[in-house]
């Protein structure tokens, strides 16, 4: 049936939503060192804006370090000005293979700031769901203009995909409490 399809459709692209949100929730720095916390930065790799953890291996030696080690190491100098004009506020030191990234710890305003970064994100991933519903309603609508499905299914339809968008709303709404907990946690 088409309105199954629909609604197969909506609930795969609601699911890529939540995980989007849960990988940006991710690249957030609170008080420990993990890895994830660079993969939002990009590395001018001879002209070609390329992942970091494309070009160097990145660990988490110690709770409050983590260590860039690049494949090549003439990039170290890029990778290390990379990572001092990205947003995570830290200052990387290198002894010419290995870049040492130490993570310091938050204040209470850092904190602050980073709960409002959160909470921005977590509406991103809101809206982003909610875009996933609108369309699905839009797709029922014109299948009942085409004849295809009548008011009641529609009106079933709209419902399932209500519930849907709450549900997914939900699980967004809880990875935002934990993120938050876990930030403000000294």
């Amino acid at each position: 049936m088409a309105i199954d399809d629909l609604i197969q459709d909506a609930t795969r692209r609601m699911d890529k939503s939540v995980e989007a949100a849960q990988h940006e929730f991710a690249t957030l720095r609170t008080g420990r060192a993990t890895p994830a916390l660079l993969d939002r930065i990009q590395i001018d790799y001879y002209g070609t804006q390329t992942p970091l953890k494309q070009l160097a291996t990145i660990n988490a030696p110690e709770p409050r370090m983590l260590t860039i080690q690049p494949f090549d190491p003439s990039s170290v100098g890029t990778i290390e000005r990379a990572i001092q004009e990205s947003d995570l506020g830290l200052t990387p030191s290198n002894d010419g293979k290995i870049i040492r990234l130490p993570i310091p710890q938050l204040t209470e305003e850092r904190r602050k700031e980073l709960v409002k970064v959160v909470r921005h994100m977590a509406e991103e991933g809101r809206v982003a769901v909610r875009n996933v519903r609108r369309d699905a309603i839009k797709h029922l609508e014109e299948l009942v203009k085409n004849g295809s499905v009548g008011d009641d299914e529609e009106r079933a339809a709209e419902g399932r995909a209500q519930k849907l968008t709450d549900e997914h709303v939900a699980k967004i709404d809880d990875l935002l409490k934990r993120k938050e907990a876990e930030i403000m946690e000294v």
